[in-house]
């Protein structure tokens, strides 16, 4: 996720974004109103028009773009890829993470992650506002995963497996301040990803 605000987007786009920018790099509770109005370079007094719910519905809906943004770079990864497969697809998903790692340091991480570790026992909507953020990355990956020919029971698994394991070695990432733990699970699952794809057709 670029970690500049993308110029042509409206004030409550902006600070959508700038919000999801926030929490990934320093989690929901060190995410300021005032500091994502600054970052989205629009009006303080603008907070409140748009986000009536005040900083609970901003993060929730910062959550949700996250969860769509994952899931419609599915689609990116695929074209990226001369002949998609499972594990290049996986592959392509660290990738992201590595290359950002690699490009600017260890500062971010996936904000619907930061928000569910912040805010699931506390915030009810924020739990369920992650919970279907995953759950829309999830089912992009399985529908990738089913037109490469996983089995469709399979792949809903796999794709939590892959998010779980991306998560994670993120985690351990910026942990170590080395990328390490994401090569390895994108080359320890590839193998395993790419037997689920049936061989009869």
């Amino acid at each position: 996720m670029a970690a500049t605000v993308v110029s042509g987007r409206g004030p409550r786009e902006r600070m959508v974004f700038s919000a999801a920018q926030l929490i990934r790099r320093d989690g929901v509770g060190s995410t300021g109103m005032r500091e994502v109005a600054v970052h989205a370079q629009a009006p303080r007094g603008s907070l409140q028009h748009y986000f009536p719910g005040g900083k609970e519905q901003l993060v929730n809906e910062a959550v949700g773009w996250a969860g769509r943004y994952a899931g419609n770079r599915v689609a990116r990864f695929l074209a990226a890829l001369s002949e998609p497969t499972p594990s290049g697809l996986f592959a392509e998903m660290v990738r992201q993470w590595t290359d950002e790692y690699a490009a600017v340091g260890f500062a971010g991480g996936c904000p619907v992650a930061a928000a569910t570790v912040d805010c699931a026992e506390s915030t009810v909507a924020t739990r369920e506002a992650a919970s279907a953020a995953f759950g829309t990355w999830s089912g992009s990956v399985a529908h990738a995963l089913t037109e490469m020919g996983v089995p469709k029971e399979r792949a809903e698994a796999l794709a939590t497996l892959m998010i779980s394991a991306l998560e994670g070695a993120i985690l351990i990432a910026r942990a170590e301040q080395d990328v390490r733990a994401l090569t390895t699970v994108a080359r320890e699952l590839g193998p395993l990803l790419d037997a689920a794809v049936r061989k009869d057709g």
